[in-house]
């Protein structure tokens, strides 16, 4: 039997896009060869499909390279809908050459235009299968605003929030000021459509709030103000079951911070000192099985596909969901992979599942 092609997509037009690039290095270095076929295909920050080196090297991150998907001159044309799933590709000289049939994508993207149901609604309209969430709770995750709504409507506790537009900002200040203030001394306010930490501060007075605000507005016209809640961060990664069967969530993981004030981008990806991913995480068999209860409880009420990973902060009045990421770090260092490596699932195996549970649903 002939092995699935699986096109692996990354890159794409986000602040995040040097992060999907790097998980792009580790999913062709584990995918299993024997079981699938691969085409990767990038998107470059202009947002062109170009196919790329099947190299995972070219993709690796460290402090002193951030990859990057650049325009090589190839055009890939995407089939063209209906039954017929033929990948094509427009070499630099003109010629249309053929690459095969694609049975699966798994897109691997971050952020706006990839993990945000664009892609994934055009590929539903083409009729091809793909891993991870879908357009409505890709939707809605990427939008920390109406997320918080869904999860707080179905009985998920989340931290006290304030949603400010630019417009806001510009217009009524002090208004602004004032809802903060609320919240109490110390907030963190964040772009609602942006991950990796990109765009976010810690404001200790409310001094600072109007430099943390002009950092968020610069990644999205859209920001939140959150009351900062004192606990451990701890997270839990999600797999959608298959065949009707419930979802899956791992042994928990726990950020420990000791010089770093939040897990900003550097301590997730970049090896700074001060943040530590533990997993799994020194907790209670009750508190474990709280963790998990509620992860896969936020997870439905998103309606959630695929995965997702889910962070808590586990405060002294019990667990809140700080949010879902339906596209969460995926490099083999990352809290999701080893959350399920910790729970006896390797990462070629992990990329395995997410690939065969959606050829499944297909």
């Amino acid at each position: 039997m002939d092995r699935p092609a699986v096109a692996v997509l990354f890159g794409g037009r986000s602040s995040e896009h040097s992060i999907s690039s790097a998980t792009a290095s580790g999913v062709l270095r584990a995918i299993d060869r024997d079981r699938f076929r691969v085409i990767p295909i990038g998107i470059t920050r202009e947002g062109v499909f170009v196919l790329e080196d099947d190299d995972p090297e070219k993709f690796a991150l460290d402090a002193d390279h951030l990859p990057e998907v650049l325009d090589n001159g190839t055009r890939v044309v995407w089939p063209e809908g209906g039954s017929d799933r033929t990948l094509r590709v427009r070499l630099p000289s003109g010629e249309l050459e053929e690459v095969g049939t694609v049975d699966v994508v798994l897109p691997i993207l971050h952020g706006l235009h990839g993990e945000d149901g664009t892609v994934q609604g055009f590929l539903d309209t083409l009729s091809i299968p793909y891993a991870g969430g879908g357009v409505l709770d890709s939707a809605l995750c990427m939008d920390k605003h109406f997320m918080k709504i869904v999860l707080e409507a179905e009985g998920v506790p989340v931290s006290p929030w304030v949603t400010v537009t630019k417009r806001q900002w510009q217009r009524d200040p002090d208004q602004v000021r004032v809802d903060a203030a609320r919240l109490g001394e110390l907030t963190f306010v964040k772009p609602a459509r942006a991950g990796s930490s990109v765009g976010v501060s810690k404001v200790h007075d409310p001094s600072e709030l109007d430099e943390a605000l002009s950092k968020a507005f610069a990644e999205d016209e859209k920001v939140l103000i959150e009351s900062a809640i004192v606990g451990r961060e701890i997270e839990v990664a999600i797999l959608e079951g298959r065949a009707g069967a419930p979802a899956k969530a791992s042994l928990p993981g726990e950020i420990v911070l000791t010089t770093r004030e939040f897990y900003d981008f550097e301590g997730k990806y970049l090896g700074g000192d001060g943040a530590q991913v533990v997993c799994p995480a020194d907790l209670t068999d009750d508190e474990i099985s709280s963790l998990q209860q509620l992860g896969i409880k936020a997870f439905e009420a998103v309606d959630g596909r695929g995965l997702a990973r889910v962070d808590f902060f586990l405060a002294a009045d019990g667990l809140y969901v700080n949010e879902l990421n339906t596209m969460p770090g995926f490099t083999p260092i990352s809290m999701f992979p080893k959350c399920w490596i910790a729970s006896g699932l390797s990462y070629r195996e992990l990329i395995s599942e997410l690939i065969d549970t959606a050829l499944a649903r297909a």
